[in-house]
């Protein structure tokens, strides 16, 4: 008898529950699709409308992390272009191969468009009905008291300027340049990173004719975006360009939030942490948070409890020291080779490349590159 009013309880909780999500960006919907599959009702609560997203933008999910999407958000697997090597090269030695990065033949990471990712969660969503959305004006958010767990995906609105201010913040004074090279038709299966005396460069294959772009490089050397084309071709060591797109860019920062919460708002996605491009693991960073986040509400479901700022207080506890010490580890491989760079010599990348040949360390690098520093 005990047992069927608890579990009559849980259930009540379940259908009265609705959480809140302010922004409607790749991290508000996937984070929406995750919490509607476990029967949450979600309000998704927006100021600006996605109408034009950036078709240029691709982003790598690592192996670990698209078992996670498929299984506990929304099959993706139609959408991406799998990598079975990574290989990372310098200028600094010819451009010798520093690291190779194999599993028997055996998908290691993958890239997805994010326009296409994009559409496929909101298609989905769109008739799912445990969602909604709604345009809301960022300046008046007094309604929100009625929920009783957050979630701010938003930068631009108040509360992100007025409750999470607190944090880490440094500036790379560089800029990435995206684009999508056209090439003739290749097996096209190997995602390269170069680091040039100009910046790290990454080859990221999305298609047997397709490669995406990305080229950090600092603002003191003051390119146009003609240079970066010629830069393209000339560091291109294997692909027969037919046309390179057009060519966006944006800052590079490097960012933790030390206080994750304020109250019943949870901060979340970019708002948590932003890390340099040129290890592609800025969208596996807020995947691996959502499999925690949803983990606690999972458990807090089954024994019937409420889904409310404990679950922030939670969250923070178990992913902030992992996501500081992740992005501290991708911070420091960016200056480990600018340091480099500025003292133009090659002996860090053959230190590198020595370590590298040991099987045990590769391998390391290799699940810490899938999983994250705590695998």
């Amino acid at each position: 008898l005990i047992t069927l009013y608890h579990l009559i309880f849980i259930v009540k909780i379940k259908n009265n529950m609705t959480i809140c999500i302010l922004g409607n960006g790749l991290t508000a919907l996937t984070l929406a699709k995750a919490l509607t599959k476990q029967n949450i009702y979600v309000d998704v609560l927006y100021n600006i409308k996605h109408s034009n997203i950036d078709k240029i933008r691709t982003i790598g999910i690592s192996k670990s992390n698209i078992e996670f999407l498929n299984k506990n958000v929304i099959n993706i697997n139609k959408l991406l272009w799998k990598l079975n090597i990574i290989e990372i090269y310098s200028d600094n030695l010819k451009k010798e191969k520093l690291i190779h990065f194999e599993k028997h033949n055996n998908q290691i990471f993958s890239t997805v468009k994010n326009y296409k990712l994009y559409q496929l969660l909101f298609n989905d969503l769109s008739k799912n009905k445990y969602f909604k959305s709604k345009l809301v004006n960022p300046k008046n958010l007094s309604f929100i008291k009625k929920y009783d767990l957050i979630i701010n995906c938003d930068s631009l609105n108040f509360l992100t300027k007025k409750f999470f201010n607190n944090k880490l913040v440094k500036k790379y004074n560089s800029n990435a340049y995206t684009t999508i090279i056209t090439h003739e038709k290749i097996k096209n299966d190997v995602a390269v990173q170069i680091f040039t005396k100009r910046g790290p460069l990454a080859f990221l294959p999305i298609s047997n004719t397709q490669t995406s772009i990305v080229y950090s490089i600092p603002n003191n050397l003051s390119v146009s975006k003609e240079n970066i084309e010629k830069l393209i071709r000339d560091q291109n060591i294997k692909y027969r360009i037919k046309n390179i797109k057009k060519i966006n860019n944006f800052e590079l920062r490097f960012l933790n939030l030390k206080i994750y919460y304020h109250k019943n708002i949870l901060a979340f996605g970019d708002l948590l942490h932003k890390i340099h491009p040129l290890a592609g693991q800025g969208f596996n960073m807020t995947i691996r948070d959502i499999k925690i986040f949803l983990d606690i509400i999972k458990k807090k479901l089954e024994v019937g409890l409420p889904i409310d700022k404990s679950v922030s207080i939670e969250f923070q506890e178990a992913v902030k020291h992992k996501n500081l010490i992740f992005s501290n580890g991708i911070d420091f491989i960016h200056e480990f080779f600018n340091i480099e760079r500025k003292i133009k010599s090659n002996f860090l990348s053959k230190t590198v490349k020595k370590i590298s040949n040991y099987k045990s360390i590769n391998n390391i690098f290799t699940k810490i590159a899938d999983r994250g520093i705590f695998f």
